[in-house]
């Protein structure tokens, strides 16, 4: 059976060549970064040229990313740090509705903590409406934390605006860029963020690594305490190969950028035509025109999601129904019903994320198995 891997956003599978890069570190080159003989030099020069890919990938300084085990511990540091070290200015933090569940539910555990949260919500096709945001900001505002691009639908969030006003009111901002890096162009520098986080496992490099991009001068508590690792700012011995796997694959990102958005574009909206051609009631979630290149989020009337992954995994095809962290939740999106969808579309919406790896046959396999399942889902209901 052939199998379809239309999953990205969840994870995506380790290019060939960050593994090759990553190998000599699990083998010869197995020694501690911090011990000063031979056998730490070699590899602290291999975390520090990683270091260097990644900010190249997203125009900050190398002494700016701080790595992590991934984007979940990237966004608590950077959250839960900054709220520390501004208790005394502010209680105040705001962020959306529709974000990443380690943003949300870092927020809410704050909130019992004694921190108040003002939760924005977004318009019927998931755009942040930034009067209403600058707005929202008081005196004892210390901390916009919001998304670059959404994981769900892939709306892609006026990020550059967002920083402008936290700038300009003096308020710190985390930036979830977990999504967005690799796909399209993030320019940290202009983005006027406090504070990024990044994901390896997102842009092909493996699980356990991520980055958090902090701008010189932020200040924030570390999560993470014990050695002085990471200039004091993550505590634990290095995931060298991680790490050196992770600077490959932010090489090889940002050397393909552009080519791969747009041939993966091409093909999302060839797939987004088809479905609409041959399949009846079906609706696109999300705003048109700003979003990832990669990401479709639809959802077909009278359709259980779920049955119709039943189905589709049956054939070797692997697409979801929405985060892979609420994966097998009963619980609806908070996502869409943010965005005011009603409970029919949010249960069948399913969401195809493409990658690197995709290409016009896979489309034209999907195109003609899901006509005939969504048929047999509808006429059994």
């Amino acid at each position: 059976m052939t199998r379809i891997y239309l999953d990205n956003n969840a994870t995506t599978p380790v290019h060939r060549d960050v593994i090759e890069a990553m190998l000599p570190f699990y083998r010869e080159s197995f020694g501690n970064p911090s011990s000063t003989h031979w056998a730490g030099k070699s590899v602290k020069g291999a975390v520090e040229k990683a270091r260097m890919q990644v900010a190249s990938l997203v125009n900050c300084a190398s002494a700016e990313v701080v790595f992590t085990s991934g984007g979940s511990e990237s966004i608590n540091t950077g959250i839960r740090g900054v709220a520390a070290a501004r208790r005394a200015r502010g209680n105040h933090i705001i962020s959306t509705l529709v974000e990443h569940s380690a943003v949300f539910n870092s927020c809410r555990s704050l909130e019992k903590e004694g921190f108040r949260v003002t939760y924005l919500g977004v318009d019927s096709e998931g755009m942040l409406d930034l009067d209403a945001l600058a707005s929202a900001v008081t005196e004892q505002t210390i901390l916009i934390a919001a998304m670059y691009a959404n994981n769900e639908t892939g709306v892609i969030f006026p990020a550059h605006e967002i920083g402008a006003i936290a700038s300009e009111r003096g308020v710190c901002f985390m930036c979830d860029a977990v999504q967005a890096v690799g796909k399209v162009p993030v320019d940290f520098k202009s983005l006027r963020a406090n504070l990024m986080a990044i994901s390896g496992h997102k842009l092909y490099a493996a699980k356990g690594v991520g980055a958090l991009i902090v701008r010189e001068g932020t200040q924030f508590r570390p999560l993470i305490l014990g050695g002085p690792q990471e200039r004091n700012r993550r505590a634990g011995t290095e995931n060298v190969a991680g790490i050196v796997g992770f600077g490959k694959a932010c090489e090889i990102a940002e050397a393909s950028l552009h080519y791969e958005g747009e041939r993966i574009c091409t093909l999302r909206d060839r797939m987004e035509r088809g479905i609409e051609a041959t399949i009846s009631d079906v609706r696109r979630n999300g705003h048109p025109i700003r979003r990832l290149p990669n990401t479709s989020n639809l959802s077909f009337g009278n359709v259980y999601a779920e049955l119709l992954l039943e189905e589709l995994d049956k054939k070797g095809i692997a697409v979801s129904a929405g985060s892979a962290c609420s994966a097998g939740s009963r619980e609806q999106s908070r996502v869409l019903s943010a965005m005011g969808l009603d409970g029919a579309s949010m249960r069948s919406a399913v969401r195809i994320s493409y990658g690197r790896e995709n290409s016009e046959n896979d489309l034209d396999c999907l195109l003609g198995l899901l006509p005939g399942m969504v048929k047999k889902i509808r006429n059994k209901g």
